[in-house]
């Protein structure tokens, strides 16, 4: 067999455990939907170790360009997960745990 037809083992890509992962919630003052949010993902990180952040469109023209019609806005390590409503399984699930 040919080294161009032979077939080779990749190894597997580890698991990215959920304390390796950083959840950063997009929102703003006063929006209810917000703080709806900021408790699902706080209790979510605490329970799997992920670390998470908040920042506020209101302080950042990039972000309030980018979403200020989807707040609030949840991302996992700089990809959009999802935005207005959090489902803490969903999370949990992108988080791996």
């Amino acid at each position: 067999m040919t080294p161009l037809l032979r077939r080779t083992k990749k190894p597997a890509p580890s698991p990215v455990r959920p304390v390796d992962r950083l959840v950063t919630l997009i929102g703003k003052p006063g929006c209810h939907l917000c703080d709806d949010a900021r408790a699902v993902v706080e209790s979510v990180c605490a329970e799997t170790g992920a670390a998470w952040e908040e920042k506020d469109i209101t302080e950042d023209e990039a972000l309030h360009k980018e979403y200020w019609e989807q707040i609030p806005v949840v991302l996992i390590d700089g990809a959009q997960h999802t935005f207005w409503r959090v489902d803490p399984v969903r999370l949990r699930s992108a988080l791996g745990a």
